[in-house]
Parts: structure tokens; C-alpha cells; sequence
């Protein structure tokens, strides 16, 4: 049995005639007899019986027609918490970000919150890249990073652009690389590196900085998080690449643009088509561009 069916049955207790319950769920009478045929298959007793030339219901057919008031009572319920839920504008919506996302959107999308604006929830997730899709299923917002070159997000996902962020070299500032403006691969490849573990993106650009200088790079360390790393560069452990905008200014490190190479990363928020079914989440997505807006223009050049 479906609601329908109980829906059709209620009527006929009511109006006691095919004709009259179709015109009433704008069905044919055809329709209508076709459903509680089907309903009656379901129930072991008979439902209906004629009463003269009308059709009324039996006490068994009486007994779930009440029952039927019920169920499109909880129905009606549960469509009007689903409709509160999916419109509620400070529902709490989940994100999940890479760390250097998350240091500097989350504070953000915190500082931006009024009444009437979401309840964030919050979780760092450093992953590989063929994860991210993946944590869709778990938060409602992933922000993904992927390189300029990387083969676009499956389809499965939505994914919009939040930043198109340049990749700098990290060094000490008393480096003797740090008095030229733009540094090449020839120039960083006989230093020793500090970079990402195998399977994250920005390995990617350290094979191209490799291919460009014609030489095997010398990877000391293994670092994900961007803030160790400044601090092992900054102690002298080697160069390595630093997003511009989502990494803080470390006193004793200056950025520099490296020629030759694609080293731009895209920062995406991904999720679920479904999930912008709500409005907060939609909320969010706004906000998050909003966020992408302010973290631009703080500063557009390598410090």
C-alpha cells in the first residue's frame, strides 16, 4: 500500500462512488479502480462492497481508512519539518577544508556570521586529491585545491572556483636568492626542499620545476602542513613552495615568483548537487565567495 492508495480509500468512505472520488484527486475513474484493486491485493479481508448501486467501505476498509487520516497527518508533519529544515537560513551547515584553507577561510566565515546565518561546523581534512570528492558525503562544503593543470573534478560533484592562487618559493630572508625578483627552476634546483608527502597536489609542480631544471630535486623533508614548513625554511632546511594568500607572513621568510613553470593552484569549493537544496548551504556557498573576495585583495603581490 502507498499514500496515495490510503488517500483513495479515504475518499471513497466519504463520497461513496468511483466517479465522485475521481473528480475530487482529479483522477479518472479508471485510475481510481485500478489503485484499490492494487490496495486490496495487499490486504488479506475485502475493503469495499456494494451498498445498491454505491460503493462503500467494509468495517476492515473503515478501520485503515482512519488510519489513513493518520498517515497523511504525520506525512503532512514530516513535509512541513522537511520545508522548515530545507528554508531554515541559520541551519547548520558542515565544512571541511585542506589546512591552509581552513587557517584562513574559517575565521572568516566566523567573522561574517549575523543572525539568520548559518551555524558553521567545522573539520580540517588533509587528504590526497582523489579524496576530496569523497568528503562530500560527509559535509555539505569541501574546499579541494588542485593544480592549474589537473584534470577537472568528477561529475558526480559541483565544484565552483573559489581562488586562482599563485605558488611562491619560501626562503630565508638572508638567502642569496631572495635579492632577485622572480627565480627560475635552474635557480632553486641545486638547494635542498622541503614538500608535500606523495599523492597531494603540489608534488606535481615540483616534478615540473625538476623536468625544467633538467635535474633530480634533493626532497629532505616531508611537510604538509605550511606553517612546519615555514618554520623548517626558515631555519635553513631547504626552499619550498608557499601559497601567496592562504599562509601567514612569516618574519624571517620572503616569497618569490618562480618562471618557467605552471605554479597556480585553484582552491574549489565542492559539494553535492542536492545539498544547495537548503538555504543556508546556499547561504554559505555566498559567503565563501565573499570570504575568496577579501583574502585577494589583502595582498596580490610575493612578500
Amino acid at each position: 500500500m502507498n499514500e496515495r492508495q490510503l488517500q483513495i480509500l479515504r475518499e471513497l468512505g466519504e463520497l461513496g462512488s468511483v466517479t465522485a472520488t475521481a473528480e475530487a484527486l482529479l483522477m479518472t475513474p479508471s485510475a481510481v479502480s485500478q489503485q484499490l484493486r492494487l490496495l486490496q491485493r495487499s490486504i488479506p479481508v475485502p475493503l469495499t462492497e456494494r451498498d445498491g448501486r454505491r460503493l462503500v467501505l467494509t468495517d476492515a476498509g473503515q478501520a485503515l481508512a482512519e488510519a489513513a487520516i493518520e498517515v497523511e497527518t504525520a506525512l503532512a508533519r514530516a513535509r512541513h519539518t522537511i520545508d522548515e529544515f530545507v528554508d531554515r537560513p541559520d541551519a547548520e551547515v558542515s565544512v571541511a577544508a585542506f589546512h591552509s584553507a581552513a587557517s584562513t577561510f574559517f575565521p572568516l566565515l566566523l567573522g561574517g556570521t549575523e543572525p539568520g546565518h548559518p551555524r558553521f561546523s567545522f573539520a580540517d581534512e588533509d587528504v590526497t586529491q582523489d579524496h576530496f570528492p569523497r568528503l562530500t558525503r560527509e559535509y555539505d562544503l569541501v574546499l579541494a585545491h588542485r593544480l592549474d593543470q589537473a584534470p577537472p573534478w568528477p561529475s558526480s560533484v559541483t565544484a565552483v572556483t573559489l581562488l586562482r592562487e599563485p605558488l611562491d618559493i619560501a626562503l630565508p630572508a638572508g638567502h642569496p636568492l631572495a635579492a632577485k625578483r622572480r627565480l627560475t627552476p635552474r635557480d632553486v634546483a641545486d638547494h635542498p626542499w622541503i614538500t608535500v608527502h606523495d599523492g597531494f597536489p603540489l608534488l606535481a609542480v615540483i616534478d615540473a620545476i625538476s623536468a625544467a631544471a633538467n635535474r633530480r630535486l634533493d626532497l629532505v623533508h616531508r611537510v604538509n602542513d605550511f606553517a612546519v614548513a615555514a618554520e623548517v625554511v626558515a631555519a635553513g632546511g631547504g626552499l619550498a613552495l608557499m601559497p601567496r594568500w592562504t599562509t601567514r607572513p612569516h618574519p624571517a621568510l620572503v616569497l618569490r615568483p618562480l618562471s618557467g613553470v605552471h605554479t597556480r593552484r585553484h582552491i574549489d569549493v565542492l559539494h553535492r548537487p542536492e545539498r544547495t537544496a537548503r538555504r543556508a548551504v546556499r547561504t554559505a556557498l555566498t559567503a565563501l565567495h565573499r570570504a575568496a573576495a577579501e583574502i585577494q585583495t589583502r595582498t596580490g603581490t610575493p612578500r
